[in-house]
Formats: C-alpha cells, sequence, structure tokens
C-alpha cells in the first residue's frame, strides 16, 4: 500500500516493482489527477509554457491499483482508514506530502502546491495586475519571476533582512537583492505580515500594500494529521531511521513528509525537494522487503530565478566559514561554498555554474577536504581544488 499519489508515491511503487515484490499494490491519492511533477508548477506551468507534468510512469504496466480522490483518514496496526473506507496492507509506504502555510486574515491567498493552484494563479497574472509575495524563498522568487515577465508589477515581501535568509543564511541571501530590482520587481525585507486583506496586505508596522493578487509561500507542513493515534511517531513529519522504517512495523516513509535520521549528518532532516522524492523511495522499498538498505544523501536543489540557473547541494549547519567563487557584485557566474573546520565541503551554492554544484556534490559526498587558496579562483575546476 502507497499512501500519496504524487512523484515519491509512484517511485515507491516502481522500487517496489523494480525489486521483485509481484503482490497487490495500491496507490491512493487524495487529489484526483493522475501523479505528476511538482517542480514545473512554478516554473513551466506558470510561465504558461505547459498544462501538465504528469510523471512518465506506465501504471498499468506496473499493475497498480490507484484509487485518485481518496485521502488517508487514520492508521491502525494493518489498517488504512480513508475517506472511501478501511484498506487492510501488509506494508506501507507514506508519501503524503506537505500542505501550504497559510497567514491570518479574511483576504484571498493564492499558494503554490498543487496543478490546480498553479492553473488558477496564473490565470490571475495578467498585465497590469498588483501582484503582493509574501516570502522571498525559493518558491517566492519563481513566483514573482512568472509574475514580472507576465507583466504584473510585482511586490515581494520578506519578513527577513534578506531573500533566502533561512536556507542560505543572511550574508549569502544578500547577494540575491539587486536580482529583484533588474527584474522590476519591488522588494520590501524587514516586513513581517500582520494579515491578509481583500484588498491586499497589511504588514506588523501597520503599513498597507495593496494588491489585486496575493500568493503566499513562506513554507509547508508536512501532511501527516492523519496519524494522530496510529502508533507512528511524528514530529515534523513521520519520524524515520535510517532506512525510512517508522515506529510502526512494516510502515516506512519517504518524501516531503519524512523525517529521517541521517549518519552522515549526525541528526534528523527533513528535505522537500525533488530530489529526495525520486532518491528516497528505492531505501524504503528495500526495507519494506528485508533488505539493508540505508538513505543517506548530500540533499541538492536547484532554482529558476530571473533568468538565473540556481543550484544547492550539502548542508551548511556546521560550517565554520563560506568562501567565494567569483564576485556575486560582477560576476554574472558565481558560487559560494562552505566549508567545515577541517576544509571538507558542506555545502555548494551556484549560480549558472552547474559544473561545480555536480562536482561539488561528488566531493561533499567523499568528505573530501580542499585547498581554500585554489577554490577561491573561479578559473579553477572545483575537482582540482581537492587536497591529495
Amino acid at each position: 500500500m502507497v499512501v500519496g499519489g504524487g512523484l515519491a508515491g509512484v517511485r515507491s511503487v516502481e522500487a517496489l516493482r523494480a525489486r521483485g515484490f509481484a503482490g497487490l499494490i495500491t496507490l491512493i491519492g487524495e487529489e484526483r489527477h493522475r501523479p505528476y511533477d511538482r517542480p514545473p508548477l512554478s516554473k513551466a506551468v506558470l510561465a504558461g509554457e505547459t498544462d501538465s507534468t504528469a510523471v512518465d510512469s506506465d501504471l498499468d504496466a506496473l499493475d497498480v491499483t490507484v484509487r485518485l480522490g481518496t485521502a488517508a483518514k487514520g492508521l491502525r496496526d494493518g489498517v488504512l482508514e480513508t475517506t472511501e473506507g478501511e484498506i487492510e496492507y501488509d506494508g506501507l509506504v507514506i508519501a503524503t506530502g506537505a500542505t501550504p502555510i497559510r497567514l491570518r486574515g479574511e483576504g484571498r491567498q493564492y499558494v503554490l502546491r498543487t496543478i490546480d493552484d498553479a492553473r488558477a494563479l496564473r490565470e490571475r497574472l495578467t498585465p497590469g495586475t498588483r501582484v503582493a509575495v509574501i516570502g522571498a524563498g525559493w518558491i517566492g522568487a519563481e513566483v514573482a519571476t512568472a509574475a514580472a515577465r507576465a507583466g504584473c508589477a510585482v511586490t515581494v515581501i520578506e519578513a527577513a533582512e534578506a531573500p533566502l535568509a533561512g536556507a542560505l543564511g543572511p550574508e549569502v541571501g544578500a547577494y540575491t537583492i539587486p536580482w529583484y530590482a533588474e527584474a522590476g520587481v519591488e522588494l520590501r525585507l524587514g516586513a513581517p505580515v500582520g494579515s491578509v486583506d481583500p484588498d491586499g496586505i497589511t504588514l506588523m508596522s501597520g503599513t498597507r500594500v495593496r494588491a489585486d493578487v496575493v500568493v503566499t509561500g513562506i513554507g509547508v507542513r508536512p501532511a501527516v494529521d492523519w496519524l494522530k493515534g496510529s502508533g507512528v511517531a511524528v514530529d515534523n513529519g513521520v519520524l524515520v531511521d535510517e532506512h525510512l522504517r517508522s515506529t510502526l512495523p512494516n510502515v516506512v516513509a519517504v518524501g516531503d513528509c519524512a523525517n529521517w535520521w541521517s549518519r552522515r549528518y549526525g541528526r534528523r532532516m527533513r528535505v522537500e525537494h525533488w530530489d529526495t522524492a525520486i532518491s528516497a523511495p528505492d531505501t524504503a522499498a528495500a526495507t519494506l522487503l528485508g533488505e539493508d538498505a540505508v538513505y543517506d544523501p548530500v540533499p541538492y536543489f536547484w532554482s529558476e530565478q530571473f533568468g538565473r540557473m540556481v543550484q544547492f547541494a550539502g548542508d551548511r549547519i556546521g560550517a565554520e566559514r563560506t568562501l567565494l567563487r567569483g564576485d556575486p557584485r560582477t560576476d554574472a557566474k558565481w558560487a559560494v561554498c562552505w566549508l567545515t573546520a577541517e576544509d571538507r565541503l558542506a555545502a555548494i551554492l551556484t549560480v549558472d555554474r552547474p559544473r561545480d554544484v555536480v562536482q561539488g556534490r561528488r566531493i561533499a559526498e567523499r568528505g573530501q577536504r580542499l585547498d581554500p587558496r585554489r577554490l577561491t579562483d573561479p578559473s579553477v575546476p572545483l575537482r582540482d581544488c581537492v587536497k591529495e
């Protein structure tokens, strides 16, 4: 049984079949759409370049029973409770993802999580429309990019002192501030929102921001409320070990809702990125089938912002210092490296430097030490900065 009709759920079905499981598999999904990719929602779909992001998977060939428009309501040992009745299971994959956080207020808030969300928002992105985007994180910047290209008058409102401050830290996040002005987008920093109103936004300071469309992009919460009282431990997602095994026998979790233990980083991690949905299901399937597999990746993510390809790999928590490859103030292509005290690469952010992120992720996986002096020279390939 796989609960969740997104990418992580489909990949879980594929992984079970690839590992030789020939029994009955049921996939349930709350949405009525066939499983689809989410990253294009804030990119190609919002830009009007495509209307479908369906996952390229032959569900008929996988011999899976698909129940769409069906939501999980509860769980007890061996039985899944759904809006369409109870379903028995021997093994269960939880892949229910996450839901967007909304702010208080009586005004309409658009969010960007489902394909219906993307289509509804796209209809409102017309020339001259006043669009207020709450949150200058990954999603907020991508929505602002699409809205500006559509000819909207865009204002991005961020509570922190820099875009992407939570993901990258305020110093590195500040390097992206000029991008907004270049795109004709007004950026308001240090501006927490008090409420969303029918005609715009009221900031905590009392300042009003008039808007025809308000998009809230301040993060998501794991969709795990349905697991209360089930015996599955939940804390910022489903608590699972390095094998993605939960506290209930024969139950694993993958994707945005999984809070797993990382041997590599020595702590729990919950990563809300496409790469996790792609890679984790293989470990989860192996665990359900009694094999000994460990999930311990170097996280990876990418974003398209204002005509730039931004990529990130690793985890910067615990890094001792940051080094630049190129100057963000003058160079179109640059990178930031976070190093540990032993000069090992903890994380890397790249702007239009795809080779750096590919090589950097491999270096981080291997735990190799780098030469800081060579590292700061952007003309030196990252792999050539490794100390022998």
